[in-house]
This record gives C-alpha cells, sequence and structure tokens, in this order.
C-alpha cells in the first residue's frame, strides 16, 4: 500500500482511546445507545401519532412548540444542578422519570381512542426532564475523559448517536406503520430499563470543590460567563439561526405521502444520520482542527443549502441524498462546537454553559419544526423547505460578519484553550 494512502488512512481511523481508557466513559456510551435507540423510535412515532389523530400540519408542529417552555426552564435549571451536585445522581433519577413517560405513552396508544392533549403533556414532561439530564451528561465528559481525548470523544458520540438515528427511525416508521404507536413506545420503555442497569454502575461524580449551589444568582453567573465570550455566543448563535430556519422533520410525514412514498418515512427519518455518520466515520480530522469557529461557519451555510436543495428534489431518493449531506455538515459543526466548549470552559462553570448549549440546539429544532409548519400551511412544504434553508444561509453569513472573534478563534492561541489545558495537567499531576 502507498505511504501516502496509508497516512491518509491513519488520519481517518477513529480514535477509540476514550472507550479504552475511561471505564465510566464505556458505561454512558453503552447507556447512550440503548436509550436513544428507544428516543428516536419515539421521536418517529409521536408525530405519526399526531398525524394519524388529527392529519393537520399545525397540530404536528406544535408538539415541538409544546415542548419549547419546559426546554428553557428545565435546561438553564439543569445546568445549575449539574454543577452544584452529583451528576450520576442526576442522571439516573433523570432516565427514571423518562421511563416513566415513556410508559405513560404507550398506555394511552393502547386506548381505544388515544388522547391528543397526552401526545402534548408528555411530549412537554419527557423534554423538561431529559433537559434536566442533559446539562449532567454534556458536562460529565470532562470528569471521565482526557483533556487531549476531547476531541475523540465528540468523534465517539457523534458515532454513537447516528449509528441509532440511522437504525431507529427506519425501525420505528416500520413499527408504528405495521403495528402501531404503542409498539414504539413500548421498545422506548424497555431501552431505559436496560439503560439504568448500566448507569448504576457508574461512579460517584461530585462538583467541583469551589462549585457554586444551585440558585439564580449561579445561573446568572453563567449566563454573564458566557456573553462575556463573543466566541462561544457564536457558536450558540450560529447553530440557533441554523436550526430555526432549516430544520424541517415536521414535513416529514407530509412528505412522504406528497411523493407517493409513504413506507419511506422511516428513510426520511434516517437520512439526515446517514450523512452524520460518514461525517462521523471520517470525521478524525476535526479533532485536529485548531480554528473551530470558521469551520462552525462554514458547515452551517452547508446544511442550509442542502436543505434549500431538498425542495428542489423530483423524488424521494433525491430527497434524501440532499438530507443526507445536511446532515453530514450539521454534524461537522456539532462536533467543532462539543470540543471547543469541552477545552475552554472551566469545570465549575461547564453544567451551567451546557445548560446554555442545550438551548442553542435543543430550541432551534423545536422552532424551526414549528416554523417549518407555519410555513408549509401558507406556502406549501417545497416552499417551507427552500425559503427556509435560503435564510439560514443568510442568517450564519451575517452572524460570521457581527462576530469576528468567533470567526477567528484558533486553539492554539486562545486563552481560555491554554488556561483549561494548563488547568487540567496540573490537576492530572
Amino acid at each position: 500500500m502507498p505511504d501516502g494512502l496509508k497516512r491518509l488512512l491513519r488520519q481517518l481511523s477513529i480514535d477509540l482511546s476514550p472507550l479504552r481508557d475511561s471505564r465510566d466513559y464505556r458505561l454512558l456510551f453503552g447507556s447512550g445507545v440503548v436509550t436513544m435507540f428507544g428516543t428516536l423510535i419515539t421521536m418517529v412515532a409521536v408525530p405519526y401519532q399526531m398525524k394519524q389523530l388529527t392529519d393537520s400540519y399545525l397540530a404536528v408542529g406544535l408538539v415541538s412548540l409544546a415542548e419549547f417552555v419546559p426546554m428553557v426552564v428545565c435546561g438553564l435549571w439543569g445546568g445549575a444542578i449539574a454543577d452544584a451536585l452529583d451528576r450520576r445522581k442526576i442522571i439516573f433519577l433523570s432516565e427514571l422519570g423518562l421511563l416513566v413517560t415513556s410508559a405513560a405513552l404507550m398506555v394511552n396508544a393502547l386506548l381505544p381512542n388515544p388522547q391528543v392533549w397526552i401526545l402534548y403533556v408528555m411530549g412537554a414532561i419527557s423534554t423538561g426532564i431529559s433537559c434536566l439530564q442533559r446539562p449532567s451528561l454534556e458536562a460529565v465528559f470532562q470528569q471521565v475523559v482526557k483533556h487531549e481525548q476531547q476531541g475523540a470523544a465528540a468523534v465517539l458520540s457523534s458515532m454513537r448517536w447516528n449509528f441509532g438515528a440511522i437504525l431507529a427511525p427506519a425501525l420505528g416508521g416500520l413499527l408504528v406503520t405495521a403495528y402501531g404507536p404503542a409498539a414504539a413506545y413500548g421498545i422506548d420503555t424497555l431501552s431505559f430499563v436496560l439503560s439504568l442497569v448500566l448507569l448504576w454502575r457508574i461512579r460517584s461524580l461530585p462538583p467541583a470543590e469551589n462549585a457554586a449551589p444551585a440558585s439564580l444568582k449561579s445561573l446568572v453567573e453563567g449566563v454573564r460567563y458566557a456573553m462575556s465570550r463573543s466566541d462561544l455566543m457564536g457558536t450558540y448563535l450560529v447553530d440557533i439561526a441554523a436550526m430555526v430556519f432549516a430544520m424541517a422533520t415536521s414535513l416529514f410525514p407530509f412528505l412522504a405521502d406528497e411523493l407517493r412514498a409513504p413506507q419511506a418515512l422511516g428513510l426520511l427519518y434516517s437520512a439526515a444520520a446517514v450523512g452524520a455518520l460518514i461525517a462521523s466515520l471520517t470525521g478524525a480530522w476535526t479533532a485536529r482542527v485548531q480554528r473551530q469557529g470558521l469551520g462552525v461557519i462554514v458547515a452551517a451555510t452547508v446544511w442550509g443549502a442542502g436543505v434549500a436543495l431538498c425542495a428542489l428534489a423530483p423524488n424521494v431518493w433525491v430527497l434524501v441524498v440532499c438530507i443526507a449531506l445536511a446532515g453530514a455538515a450539521d454534524m461537522v459543526s456539532g462536533m467543532l462546537r462539543m470540543t471547543m466548549w469541552n477545552q475552554t470552559i472551566p469545570q465549575e462553570l461547564r453544567g451551567r454553559l451546557a445548560g446554555i448549549e442545550l438551548l442553542s440546539y435543543a430550541s432551534g429544532p423545536m422552532l424551526g419544526n414549528a416554523r417549518a409548519s407555519l410555513m408549509a400551511n401558507i406556502g406549501g412544504t417545497r416552499f417551507s423547505l427552500g425559503s427556509g434553508g435560503l435564510l439560514c444561509v443568510a442568517a450564519v453569513l451575517g452572524l460570521a460578519a457581527a462576530l469576528p472573534k468567533f470567526r477567528r478563534y484558533d486553539a492554539r492561541t486562545d486563552e481560555h484553550a491554554l488556561a483549561e489545558k494548563a488547568r487540567r495537567e496540573a490537576a492530572a499531576a
């Protein structure tokens, strides 16, 4: 084999050192695989069942809107408690709560006349619990993974997500069309049971010695820190803009019908993950990127362009390719943002900043799906996809021009990255 090809393969190969070196990371990784699988099946089942019960664009879009307030409140508070309490305990108890909500959806689906309001209420409650848990899940990587392995951990976490995001929605689409939503919710419930077994084995993960108690004051302190760094604000604002203007998964049940391919619904949900998985499997190069801000800008622009191209797709296969392109770009953006966060934010603030990060990457899709549904109600699905993608590109380029520090960020010279690296090295010594 030529030396050049060998070097290329080495550069593209996945770094498994976080899984090899950290038992707790392995357990969290396994738990995430199991839980994510069930959750993504439910992600397909809820809009499908809502469409069955209402046949309304607006009703499907309002599922995301109903989850918005719990996401904001619980995401911020989840960040505060992630810095103040044992993160293992938060993760475990939240997982238990999510099991209950999934079981409630299953029971509702088994009723002779399933209730629409239960879909909204359980969606809001499960979102609130997930957002209490998520900052602890994000922040805990600083405690269980070495500083120099954060980039590799970001790639592994992305790859784990994408394997599930390909298989689970496809299976979810088959389950809901063949056996109904109750079967999908039942598998989700079982996934939480298996996840709890793995999470029980993780060691205690206490807060930093100088951690602030969970309070409104501590929340404000986290927000002030984030706002003091325009490079961090760039990662949040670009992602919000990209999702608000270009996220459109709420249109998938309608697109499948328009293209006379209802059996391809699961494929549409999986397409973005196929592209994202390819980006993850070949994403070892992202761990070597030093100008992560510029990388996020380019990736978010490609995401918007990919969604805009979906409006021109003449058949379901071209649509799948366009969605996959957008998904690959979004995953590159996510890996670069995660590396930047974990390498520059102090441990005592990591949970609260993870709460703010959650608002950026969770609020955008919720609002984006509501936007997509409303615009489709006005001009149809193609109008919603095309205009949303173009608005995304314009918004990202506008933010890049307005935030030069974010655009010029370089991990080799950034004061926060160097300070966090020195702190981690001192702690290890």
